[in-house]
Formats: structure tokens, C-alpha cells, sequence
């Protein structure tokens, strides 16, 4: 199978597990597939994953959602730059405090919205604003699986798939 065929094999698959379809081979296969395009997107991105760490978790792709960060001293709108199942990264006005307890809904489109704690795992100042990165310290299981298929959904309308 070369790897058009691959693709459009995969995405069938994925397209069923959004749905609530797969069977137990197909699961097999779709996790598989997952982890193995991961791979190759880790390895070509150049990313290193961590001790423990899978392919599928160190994946980031470029996905702009819409995301309300808060705080008790802040509420914000943001937009995010680029997705992983560890955060995300986005362009703020005004950067939180490196130990702020933070709140991020993330809206995907489609789905319901992830909600998760955040913690600041970096910044970069930038003219009139901050680049700064978020890494999830509260993520449920429901809510990752959520994020993992808007995670596949971009890779696949990169690929063309």
C-alpha cells in the first residue's frame, strides 16, 4: 500500500471513530495508524519526545481555536497558535503571572469544548503583546480524546486528507 492509499485508508478510519463506529480491528488499526503518523510528523517537525512521552503526545500542529483563559483577575479571548495534547500557545495582551491559576476553554468546532487548568510554560515578548505557551495541568480523558481528533482533523487537512 503506498502512502495515498495509506491516507485515505486512515482517514476513512478516523472519520468512523468520530462517528462512534469502529470495531474492535478497526480500533486496533486506527490507534496504530494514529501513533504511526504521529511518528513520522514528530520526526519531521524534528521534535524530541520526552521519557514516556508517545509520538501522539508530542505532536503540535498549527490550529487557530478560539480559547477563554481566566483567572480571578483575568478573562481573556484568545486564539491559539498551535495545539498539542501537552497546551497550546497563543498571543496575549497582557502576560499572566508564572504561577497564576488559569482556566482555558477551548472551542472546537464540531465538539464540545475542552476545559482544562492551565500553567505558563513560557513567553516571548513581542511588540505589543506576549507569545506565550500553555501546557495542560488538568486534562480529563473525555476532553483529551476530544482534543486528540481536532489534533488528527489538522493534520489530515494538511496532508490533503
Amino acid at each position: 500500500m503506498d502512502l495515498a492509499q495509506w491516507l485515505t485508508a486512515f482517514k476513512a478510519l478516523h472519520e468512523k471513530a468520530r462517528r462512534g463506529a469502529l470495531e474492535a480491528a478497526d480500533e486496533r488499526d486506527y490507534q496504530a495508524g494514529r501513533e504511526e503518523l504521529a511518528r513520522a510528523l514528530v520526526a519531521a517537525q524534528r521534535l524530541t519526545t520526552q521519557p514516556g512521552q508517545s509520538p501522539r503526545q508530542a505532536l503540535r500542529v498549527a490550529r487557530a481555536l478560539q480559547v477563554d483563559l481566566e483567572s480571578p483577575v483575568r478573562k481573556d479571548r484568545l486564539t491559539t497558535f498551535d495545539l498539542s495534547l501537552g497546551g497550546f500557545s497563543a498571543l496575549v495582551a497582557r502576560a499572566p503571572m508564572s504561577d497564576e491559576e488559569l482556566t482555558a476553554t477551548l472551542r472546537l468546532s464540531g465538539a464540545e469544548p475542552v476545559v482544562a487548568g492551565v500553567k505558563v510554560a513560557g513567553m516571548k515578548a513581542q511588540p505589543g503583546n506576549v507569545r506565550v505557551s500553555f501546557t495542560f495541568s488538568r486534562l480529563e480523558a473525555a476532553a483529551a480524546e476530544r482534543l486528540e481528533f481536532a489534533i488528527f482533523d489538522a493534520v489530515l487537512a494538511g496532508l490533503g486528507g
